[in-house]
This record gives structure tokens, sequence and C-alpha cells, in this order.
């Protein structure tokens, strides 16, 4: 027996094919740089697939969130992640809407939001592992400072990447956004 679907049936399933898509290759590429430190893909496809896909875009970041503690398990990270990706996503989704293309604010934006998910991180594991207290903003500084050259190999890896590959890769990516609309 032939399954048909109606019009809107094929719209709704191929929404779906694309978000798993998505939601996979943020996996596969998080996973394919896992053994380089804080040198990462993740940032630069999430930031794509908002920017192309719009909320597609920030539901296959939250999948991928999601996917992270059945590889990795449980720990305060998963809080950082739960808003950080899908905030990157977000971010360039508006980007998008405001017809943002300037290369220069795009990498940016990407740079920023990278040197903010090192503030996050500190942020949240001061206050899972130590809690809030009075020395919660000292701690927080002394543990960002600890990871420093971490984060200055992600917001140079972002700061690289950016520039040279984000609107090269969302223009191909936008063909095939069109190709699937046909």
């Amino acid at each position: 027996m032939i399954l048909k679907l109606n019009k809107k049936q094929t719209s709704v399933a191929k929404n779906v094919a694309l978000i798993g898509i998505m939601a996979a290759t943020l996996e596969c590429g998080k996973l394919a740089l896992s053994f380089l430190p804080n040198i990462e893909v993740v940032t630069l496809l999430s930031a794509i697939y908002g920017y192309v896909f719009g909320i597609y875009g920030v539901i296959a970041t939250l999948i991928f969130v999601c996917i992270e503690p059945m590889i990795y398990g449980i720990g305060s990270w998963i809080v950082t992640y739960f808003i950080y990706w899908p905030l990157v996503a977000f971010i360039f989704m508006i980007l998008r809407k405001k017809d943002v293309k300037n290369r220069a604010v795009i990498s940016l934006a990407a740079i920023g939001l990278t040197v903010f998910f090192g503030v996050l991180s500190s942020i949240v594991d001061v206050a899972f592992l130590m809690g809030i207290n009075k020395y919660y903003f000292t701690n927080v500084l002394i543990y960002y400072l600890r990871g420093i050259l971490f984060y200055s190999l992600q917001i140079a890896c972002n700061a690289v990447l950016f520039p040279t590959l984000f609107s090269f890769l969302s223009k191909k990516i936008e063909k095939i956004y069109h190709q699937r609309k046909n």
C-alpha cells in the first residue's frame, strides 16, 4: 500500500526531516572536532541555521541540546547549553529579519556571543559548584580567568570561521532551502 500525503502533510514531513538533519549535523560537527579543545563549528552551524531557516534552526539547536546529555551525561553545562545554543540561532534569525548581511556585523555578533558563552558558563558553573554567596562574583571572575585560554581558543576559532565561511555557507544552504520549497 502506498501512503499518499496531501500538500500540508508533505510540508510538515519536510520540515521535520529538515530539523532532524540540522540537529544531526550540529551533533556530528561537535563530535568530529571533540578531540580539539574549544575548536568548534556548532556556533557557526547554529548561526547559519537560525539565519537561513529561522525558527526551524532554533528548534534544531534545542534538539541538539537534548541529544547532548544522552552522550555526555548531565552536568551544570546543560543549563548553559539550553540558554546559549538556541540564543545563537535566535539572534541570527533576528539578524536575518533585520536584513543584516554585513560580514563585520555578523562576525562581531558571533564573537560577542562566544564571549558571552564563557561568561555564562562561569556564572552557571560557579552557582552549581559553590552556590551563590557573598563571594559569588569574585568566584565567577576567578573561574572565568582560569578558563581564559580555552575561551580565547573558542573566540579565535569563531573570529576566523565567521568572516571566512558564514556568508558562503549561508548562501549555499539558502539554495537548498529554496529547492526544498519547490
